[in-house]
């Protein structure tokens, strides 16, 4: 009798184990993402915004051929993260028109594509700033308080993975508009500060278990490895010991620049420019279905547009830094 327990109990700890391995653990039951275009599903939709993408070709890898949002030829990392924990394939974005309160209940997206910490960066793209977007999530939460019971909505605020993805647009774009106000270290500080901040803050909503992506090698290369990587990562471990729960920082820069770099190694053909149109410029209105160069097969592209990933890089970047995190947030 002994041993048979001991036999089901060794089965069950490997199950367990195998199940986290296959992102199908149960225990985490939604995926709350918050940041810029590497994330959103379709939030800028309804934007008075340059900065859209629901339009051919966007999408021509989605399932069904629908450009729905995605800045990119397919599903997106939020998408890919949430199959991934075993939630959903498509994750809902937050300004969907279409969204009904159950399609809340595995998680949203707030992403808006092309804004950062910074809140000059959302105010000169026309989006929503991450900081709005933490006034979505405080309504998110009510309305599932509301529909399903204060029980529920605190299991999603205890155990739900958040996931905070932005800087990229900041380095990229607005340190150079902030360039008489601040040098490369001092706006490096600010935005690890605003990003230490923007941590805090939703610790304070209730979240526990939060990640955060560094900044994405496009654009201002240097600055987003050397200094902001540099200063954001020993923030984030502090804070990690200071509040309750878990709070990690998630280097994709250097697993993307490998792709960049060697290409081949992956599978990809081409990783200098992306599918979309010539794909040196192209991107959002730029990157249009009466643009004849469009390239027929994106998965042998490491980029789509000249600034966003195709699915399947996003899914080799997914696959090979989801699996070394899992055990922080299981």
């Amino acid at each position: 009798m002994k041993l048979q327990m001991l036999w089901l109990a060794l089965v069950l700890i490997a199950v367990k184990i195998n199940a986290a391995k296959q992102g199908n653990n149960t225990t985490i039951p939604a995926l709350i993402v918050f940041g810029d275009s590497i994330m959103d599903t379709g939030n800028n939709n309804g934007l008075h915004t340059i900065l859209k993408c629901n339009f051919p070709p966007y999408g021509k890898d989605f399932p069904g051929g629908y450009a729905t949002g995605r800045f990119s030829d397919g599903r997106v990392p939020s998408d890919l993260i949430a199959e991934k924990l075993g939630l959903t394939k498509t994750l809902p974005a937050y300004m969907s028109p279409n969204l009904k309160p159950e399609d809340l209940l595995q998680g949203v997206t707030f992403a808006s594509g092309g804004t950062g910490y910074d809140p000059l960066t959302a105010k000169m793209m026309s989006v929503i700033s991450v900081w709005d977007q933490l006034t979505y999530f405080k309504q998110y939460i009510a309305t599932i308080k509301q529909h399903f019971g204060e029980e529920k909505a605190q299991n999603i605020l205890d155990h739900s993975f958040f996931l905070v993805v932005s800087s990229s647009n900041d380095l990229a774009h607005t340190f150079l508009a902030q360039s008489y106000k601040y040098d490369r270290t001092s706006y490096a500080n600010f935005l690890a500060d605003s990003a230490a901040k923007f941590v805090r803050e939703l610790h304070k909503l209730g979240a526990r278990k939060i990640g955060v992506f560094s900044a994405v090698p496009v654009g201002c290369v240097p600055l987003q490895r050397t200094l902001f990587g540099g200063l954001l990562s020993p923030a984030l471990d502090s804070l990690d010991k200071e509040l309750d729960g878990v709070i990690f920082y998630i280097n994709v820069y250097d697993t993307l620049l490998d792709i960049i770099q060697n290409h081949e190694k992956y599978g990809f053909e081409v990783a200098d420019r992306g599918c979309c149109g010539k794909g040196t410029v192209a991107i959002s209105y730029l990157c249009n279905s009466l643009n004849p160069f469009t390239c027929s097969n994106s998965s042998a592209y490491v980029f789509w547009d000249s600034y966003h990933p195709t699915e399947r890089a996003y899914q080799v970047i997914v696959d090979k830094l989801l699996d070394k995190y899992l055990s922080k947030i299981y």
